[in-house]
C-alpha cells in the first residue's frame, strides 16, 4: 500500500511539474519556464565554485539512483 502512495504523490508532482510548464509558456505570463530556472541555476557560483551545476549532478543522481538502480 505504501508503494502505491508513494508512486501517486510523484505522479502528482510530475503533473504538477507539467501544469506549470504550460502555465509557464502561456504568452504574457511571469511564471518562468523550468529550462529557464536550471540555466539560471547552472549558472550559479559561489566563491568560483560551480555549486548550481553540482546541484543539478546530485539531483540527477538520486533520481536514477531511486528510480533506475533495480
Amino acid at each position: 500500500m505504501s508503494r502505491l502512495l508513494t508512486i501517486g504523490w510523484f505522479l502528482l508532482a510530475g503533473m504538477g511539474v507539467l501544469v506549470l510548464e504550460w502555465a509557464a509558456r502561456r504568452p504574457g505570463t511571469r511564471i518562468p519556464t523550468l529550462g529557464h530556472v536550471l540555466g539560471v541555476l547552472m549558472r550559479y557560483r559561489t566563491g568560483g565554485f560551480p555549486l548550481g551545476r553540482v546541484l543539478i549532478l546530485a539531483g540527477c543522481w538520486w533520481a536514477g539512483w531511486h528510480f533506475l538502480a533495480r
